[in-house]
């Protein structure tokens, strides 16, 4: 069975490199392949010639996440597609047998969400030991940084949101998985390092960035998917001003942004607008949340 392994990267080579040579250590290229979507960053096009395995695809411009991964998806030629981010590989053992081992065992499956562990360790074996023994179980999301989805049940859906940039987009394409009748399961034995310095993200301390684009593209999600969307998005932006807005001018500021944002361009994203079932939303919020 082939595998498609997809990433779009952007301003992180050190990290794509890394990736791409452990994948090369992992799958036999003559059967799986790897597809890497550069996003507007002229020092990463320059790894490209080490990489003559790698179906790479260059915009000169960044276009940001999903848009990327949506044209990049079109393009994989697998039964089983698996998104990684640029600074995520895997590392548990028999990592291809058991997504394809899974995937045959429930023909409903529709995506898996693999064990994310985040930190820098200097083995595989080190990061492993941090693995969490937790059963697994269906749930209603998954994340970016380590996933698999069958090709068929990616190409019955919108893919990846266009009219969304990055932060969201797994739960725009989860949300049309579950409405089409697929299951979603976490399973804590595939296992993904990503790669990130925990201890350096702690002391950033606020998100300013990632703050306002998380609001814009809830808003935009309750828009499209929510027959009546009107009041998800009340208490939505209640939460956010009650406990960002208030504690923070920048928050403020950018809570009023995004609130702009969304209207000046209602008329656009109401062209995507497509509630899904009622049924879908309490299936939805019946399952298991991911473990964070």
């Amino acid at each position: 069975m082939k595998l498609s392994f997809l990433i779009v990267t952007k301003n992180r080579p050190d990290d794509l490199v890394f990736t791409l040579n452990k994948l090369k250590n992992l799958i036999d290229s003559s059967i799986h392949e790897v597809l890497v979507f550069i996003d507007g960053c002229a020092k990463t096009e320059a790894v490209i010639d080490g990489f003559n395995w790698v179906n790479w695809t260059v915009s000169k411009e960044s276009i940001s996440a999903s848009p990327a991964r949506n044209i990049l998806y079109k393009k994989a030629k697998g039964t089983i597609f698996i998104g990684l981010d640029d600074d995520a590989h895997p590392i548990s053992n028999d990592f291809i047998t058991n997504v394809v081992s899974e995937f045959d065992e429930n023909q409903n499956l529709g995506i898996i969400a693999f064990q994310e562990i985040r930190g820098l360790f200097k083995s595989d074996i080190e990061a492993l030991k941090l693995a969490k023994p937790s059963p697994s179980f269906f749930t209603n999301d998954f994340v970016g940084c380590g996933f698999a989805i069958k090709n068929e049940v990616y190409n019955a859906t919108n893919g990846f949101p266009i009219w969304m940039d990055i932060y969201g987009e797994e739960s725009a394409l989860a949300i049309e998985v579950l409405d089409l009748g697929f299951d979603i399961k976490y399973n804590n034995n595939i296992i993904v390092n990503h790669r990130v310095d925990v201890e350096k993200r702690k002391l950033q301390g606020r998100n300013y960035f990632r703050f306002e684009k998380q609001l814009v593209n809830s808003i935009k999600y309750y828009l499209i998917y929510h027959k009546y969307p009107m009041i998800k998005i009340l208490k939505l932006l209640s939460h956010n001003f009650k406990k960002y807005a208030l504690s923070d001018i920048s928050y403020f500021r950018l809570f009023f942004k995004a609130i702009f944002t969304v209207f000046f361009n209602l008329f656009t994203v109401l062209k995507y607008r497509k509630p899904v079932k009622k049924s879908t939303l309490n299936k939805k919020v019946s399952f298991q949340l991911l473990p964070y």
